[in-house]
């Protein structure tokens, strides 16, 4: 599944993902939603080592789900389909063995905020503001706006935007963290580019099993990451050649250390 509105680009070891809705305000449908997954699975199957995520144009990074898209649904479809989808879609973003930078180009609200909650690191230009004004609308953060963005951004502050409504700009979210860095408008790509740099240095596996132990550090895919790491520990074992043996050879297997 493809959608033309979500632009992934690979080369040189960058994915470079970008929401190209502009005339919308980069807001997501139903079909962009269900297209975020499938692109996740490229990336994480290519040979890139990081990902750029940003929206065309400069007025919005993302404004979210598309308010016409989610209005229309029933109470039962908009839990059932609109929020799980969401989040499963968010969820793949989140957690991408490559790091992700969010590159935060224009103002970053509702569902753009989740969106960017998914990256490890948000670049924000200086006229950026970020908020969580789904209350003003009758309406809460579907996405993951009080679960993930609590646990990345403290519940403080996450209460401050979504139940009293405050809209930060990019010099108070990065005091209060919700971004790490504040350029000048039209300086995200070349400070997204100097990250890319940084981490070209740095060992791509051991990024990743860093990436992957914070994650369940913080309770994002902790299951997950437990199981994929032991696995990965088993099938570098001497054991799983023998045990693979002994089930083609029709015998009892002979694992070393057994004193055999």
């Amino acid at each position: 599944m493809t959608d033309p509105r979500l632009d992934l680009a690979i080369a040189d070891g960058v994915a470079r993902l970008t929401i190209r809705r502009a005339d919308k305000l980069n807001a997501l449908d139903a079909e962009m939603v269900d297209a975020l997954i499938p692109l996740c699975r490229r990336i994480e199957r290519s040979d890139a080592f990081v990902v750029i995520l940003t929206g065309e144009g400069g007025k919005s990074f993302s404004a979210g789900g598309d308010i016409a898209a989610w209005s229309s649904c029933s109470p039962e479809d908009f839990g059932r389909h609109w929020v799980r989808d969401g989040h499963a879609a968010f969820d793949a973003l989140a957690r991408l063995s490559q790091p992700v930078v969010a590159v935060l180009n224009g103002h970053c609200l509702g569902g753009g905020l989740e969106l960017a909650s998914c990256a490890d690191l948000r670049i924000a230009e200086t006229h950026v503001k970020i908020g969580q004004p789904e209350a003003g609308l009758g309406i809460i953060a579907g996405w993951s706006g009080t679960q993930r963005a609590v646990r990345r951004f403290g519940a403080q502050v996450v209460r401050r935007m979504a139940l009293m409504g405050e809209v930060f700009d990019a010099d108070e979210a990065l005091r209060l963290g919700l971004v790490d860095q504040v350029v000048p408008t039209g300086e995200g790509a070349p400070a997204a580019d100097r990250v890319i740099e940084r981490l070209r240095k740095r060992s791509p596996r051991a990024t990743e099993l860093t990436k992957m132990m914070v994650n369940a550090a913080e309770g994002e895919e902790r299951e997950r990451v437990i199981e994929a790491l032991a696995g990965t520990i088993a099938a570098a074992s001497p054991d799983l050649a023998e045990g693979l043996a002994a089930f083609r050879e029709k015998r009892p297997p002979r694992f070393p250390g057994r004193g055999e």
